[in-house]
């Protein structure tokens, strides 16, 4: 028998879970969002799958190494699990067409608003992107979502509030919901997760 497919909420990581810096090219510059952690911690405890799908072009580009990614992603969840919440799945994207570094100089399928990384995700871990969530500080991270099926939010840290009033306009494809930030977003994933299992 097949096991029934999960509904997850995917998070982007810079401008939705930390301050957007631009490039982290240092571990100093990795700073939780306030209620981030407390965000995440409420879905681990409704049961609902985190996987966080975060581009990464300063590996591309040369502007730091594997090894301070690998740093600021153990920094992340350590100081997630402090407060009591944990991811279920991080994918990255490292790649650039136009990279310095010639191993990540590629024209993939991952890079976000492309939809590999929320792919590979749903095979590994059994999920229903038609059930799933997006929630993001950008467009790109919306459209990847859209065009996977799943329901996008635009959070309004990070890039987002800018990016609702100087990118959303001339877009074709729209946000199913604004958020404030991400335990608002959470809040109303929540709420519709509820709704669904109620009809």
């Amino acid at each position: 028998m097949e096991m029934l497919k999960k509904t997850a909420v995917f998070l982007d990581r810079d401008g939705t879970i930390n301050e957007q810096m631009g490039y982290i090219n240092h571990i100093s510059r990795f700073v939780l969002l306030p209620g981030a952690a407390a965000a995440i911690r409420q879905l681990n405890e409704c049961n609902i799958p985190v996987v966080v799908v975060t581009n990464q072009s300063g590996l591309a580009r040369g502007y730091f190494p594997p090894s301070l990614l690998d740093e600021v992603h153990a920094k992340m969840e350590r100081e997630l699990a402090a407060e009591g919440a944990h991811i279920d799945g991080l994918y990255i994207c490292p790649h650039h067409p136009e990279a310095k570094e010639e191993q990540f100089r590629k024209t993939c399928n991952c890079r976000k608003p492309k939809t590999g990384l929320l792919e590979q995700a749903a095979t590994e871990r059994n999920l229903d992107l038609h059930r799933s969530f997006i929630i993001g500080d950008r467009w790109s991270d919306l459209k990847c979502g859209a065009k996977a099926g799943a329901t996008s939010i635009l959070v309004l840290t990070g890039y987002g509030r800018g990016d609702l009033q100087y990118i959303g306009p001339e877009q074709e494809m729209q946000p199913d919901k604004v958020a404030e930030d991400l335990p608002a977003a959470v809040d109303w994933i929540v709420g519709q997760i509820g709704v669904r299992q109620s009809t």
